[in-house]
């Protein structure tokens, strides 16, 4: 007689239409074990599917109360990235849920989202949007961009992508300032690849380290300010009239972390006022972003989809670790690779 588990299926299920890699990636690392069944269903069917799967992972959808009391079998949720914004936290506790989160650091995404920030960053020092004017107009040797060198760039949260840029950044000859709720003395392992190569000390990337309460006194100091903060009910519009009126005039604003963290308002009226030098965001305050929103009539703002973690090397990595705790799962072993936080 064939053993239980090799009988029964474990299903996973990936909620919403976006980011069609995170699932697709994962059914490919699976093909080999029919045991685990992944399905893709848009956001509008969940509620009444959620009760017939195993393993839940979201995307750019809210699982709220109402949804997650209807998943009667699942003991597992997750979310495709970083944070975990995407999940009522208490509400899968009390229904005896674990959820946990897919560390950033160890998959490649928080590399990932540094490139972004430093791809951000030269597209509004060399002036993208005006270069492509340029090559339409047959103009050469215009518009005048600057150069990274020389710039104070300030790490606004020196979490697993801050410190993923702060590396990135030290060969571009800049200053470096960081704020974070709690320094301590930590070895970082830098993941690469080819696997980790040798540990360095984080706090030596950084130039000039200040707490929360010195994010106002830091925006006035830098030239360019990168958000890398996790977005919860303390972050969320922090970036707002206060923070930005603080910056220096002329100064850029990059957001690669959530967009809630920023202001529109306020982001708005400073590049209005000249005030903000520029905005680079591949996060939006509403997504998928209206491409007929007033901010993009400013030649100074670059906006991407969402795809900072969307390299292959990263969303393979993830697929990896979900298609590794749905076996785990599936044959009764403790999960590995991923961190509970209930």
């Amino acid at each position: 007689m064939a053993d239980d588990n090799e009988k029964k299926v474990t299903r996973v299920l990936f909620c919403g239409p976006h980011f069609p890699a995170s699932h697709n990636y994962t059914k490919e690392y699976l093909k080999d074990h029919p045991c685990i069944q992944v399905d893709c269903v848009p956001l509008s069917d969940v509620p009444d599917v959620i009760e017939n799967y195993d393993i839940c992972v979201t995307k750019t959808m809210r699982i709220d109360s109402s949804i997650i009391s209807r998943a009667s079998k699942m003991k597992l949720m997750m979310q495709f990235g970083v944070g975990l914004e995407g999940i009522d936290i208490d509400a899968a506790t009390k229904c005896g849920i674990k959820v946990a989160r897919i560390p950033g650091d160890v998959t490649g995404n928080a590399a990932s989202c540094a490139e972004m920030a430093i791809y951000l960053m030269l597209g509004l020092l060399r002036k993208q949007n005006e270069l492509q004017v340029s090559v339409k107009q047959k103009k050469l040797g215009e518009p005048i961009g600057e150069t990274l060198l020389g710039k104070t760039v300030f790490i606004l949260g020196f979490g697993n992508i801050g410190i993923e840029l702060a590396k990135r950044l030290q060969p571009f000859g800049v200053k470096i300032i960081a704020t974070k709720r709690n320094w301590r003395s930590e070895l970082q392992v830098s993941h690469q690849p080819n696997g980790p190569v040798q540990n360095r000390v984080v706090e030596d990337m950084v130039d000039e380290k200040g707490h929360h309460g010195d994010i106002y006194e830091f925006a006035g100091k830098a030239d360019i300010v990168v958000s890398c903060l996790s977005m919860n009910i303390e972050t969320a519009g922090i970036v707002n009239k206060s923070f930005i009126s603080s910056m220096r005039k002329g100064a850029l604003l990059v957001n690669i972390a959530r967009g809630g963290l920023l202001d529109y308002e306020a982001v708005v009226d400073h590049l209005k006022s000249g005030h903000l030098g520029g905005l680079g965001i591949d996060v939006a305050w509403t997504e998928p972003f209206d491409p007929d929103d007033p901010v993009l009539m400013f030649d100074n703002v670059l906006i991407t989809p969402h795809v900072a973690g969307v390299t292959e090397h990263s969303y393979r990595s993830m697929a990896k670790v979900v298609g590794d705790v749905a076996l785990q799962f599936h044959a009764g072993s403790p999960w590995t690779g991923i961190e509970i936080v209930n």
